[in-house]
């Protein structure tokens, strides 16, 4: 399984002030994110819950196709633990939100598609 190693830098004026030899610790929000849809996903985005702002899919260029999983790493700096989790389809754009996630107690999240319901939903370990 391809496994996709991503940086998100959130709140990038902050971060940017900040000394390099504190980008390389882990900060307490980041999460595996693991795709069990049957679908590719074209964007993730993640942002602090109920803000204006998306922010930058996290995937960048790349795509999270079924079955494969992408680690999402924040700024050590980053304090904010409630963050809303929008992921975008491939196949015809349509979307999923989930707002109010605590990711300083998860450490993964798990979607999935149900095609009887036309529902995506999230598992948070």
């Amino acid at each position: 399984m391809k496994r996709l190693l991503l940086t998100t830098f959130l709140m990038g004026a902050v971060i940017s002030a900040l000394p390099p030899t504190a980008w390389g610790q882990d900060a307490k929000q980041d999460f595996s994110l693991v795709n069990k849809t049957g679908y590719e996903l074209g964007k993730v985005f993640v942002a602090p819950s109920h803000s204006d702002d998306w922010d930058d899919d996290v995937l960048g260029q790349d795509t999270l196709g079924n079955n494969e999983a992408v680690d999402i790493k924040f700024h050590r700096a980053n304090k904010t633990c409630q963050w809303d989790l929008k992921v975008v389809y491939t196949i015809d754009g349509s979307n999923a939100v989930w707002h109010d996630i605590n990711l300083c107690k998860v450490e993964k999240i798990t979607i999935r598609y149900n095609k009887s319901t036309d529902t995506t939903s999230a598992s948070f370990d």
